[in-house]
């Protein structure tokens, strides 16, 4: 499967069940669980700086927490303006206080000032990274500071609908993985990558399948 190239198969609801019911003949636990709980939706999201800024906000709070701080700091950078397009420059016109008291802190309006100032500066282009390989695109994001490998992870499979990604540091999935393979404890990142390893190449609809199950499944 090319993992590079440009976006031209999302990953849209067809894809989602396709990939799902291919899972289903790979993995007897996949088979045993999909029919209790159905397939996931897609999950989309912007591509560009809005997007990385967002992976930012969100790291290490609760979904509802990060969608409130996220819509605050809008309203500050944009100032205002109707319909207006969430900028680097405008990221960097801000002044740190208001962004620390739209809720984001010290720590992550260092990252979101360094990553608008790669963008600025061409450290990180954003238009190159649909012609990366999976790897050559994790690297260019998770060489800027702020943003591990789960951070990259995130926003190719969402932002880049990159169709074989699995985000093996993410917490919600590894208690999910657990309890899909009926193991006494969460497995680790390490362990996790070699159990779903014959998911490959549909371990993004996988992933997503252990977030929803995380949420609906009896524990």
């Amino acid at each position: 499967m090319d993992t590079g190239g440009h976006i031209n198969n999302l990953m849209d609801q067809s894809h989602i069940d396709l990939a799902l019911a291919e899972l289903a003949k790979r993995d007897a636990d996949i088979a045993r669980a999909l029919p209790q709980i159905g397939t996931p939706l897609p999950r989309q999201r912007p591509f560009g700086f809005s997007a990385l800024l967002a992976i930012i906000i969100g790291q290490q709070v609760s979904t509802e927490a990060a969608a409130a701080i996220r819509g605050r700091v809008e309203t500050v950078v944009l100032g205002g303006v109707p319909d207006g397009e969430l900028t680097p420059e405008r990221l960097q016109l801000t002044e740190d206080q208001a962004l620390r008291d739209a809720g984001m802190s010290w720590r992550k309006i260092e990252y979101a000032n360094g990553l608008a100032e790669a963008l600025q500066t061409g450290v990180l282009d954003l238009d190159a990274l649909p012609d990366m390989t999976d790897e050559e695109a994790i690297k260019a994001i998770s060489s800027l500071r702020g943003f591990g490998r789960w951070s990259a992870e995130i926003y190719l499979m969402f932002s880049l609908q990159r169709q074989d990604i699995f985000p093996a540091d993410d917490l919600a999935l590894l208690v999910a993985l657990g309890r899909l393979k009926r193991l006494e404890q969460k497995p680790t990142p390490k362990q996790a990558r070699q159990l779903i390893k014959h998911w490959s190449p549909c371990r993004s609809a996988g992933s997503l399948f252990l977030w929803h199950y995380y949420r609906g499944a009896p524990a």
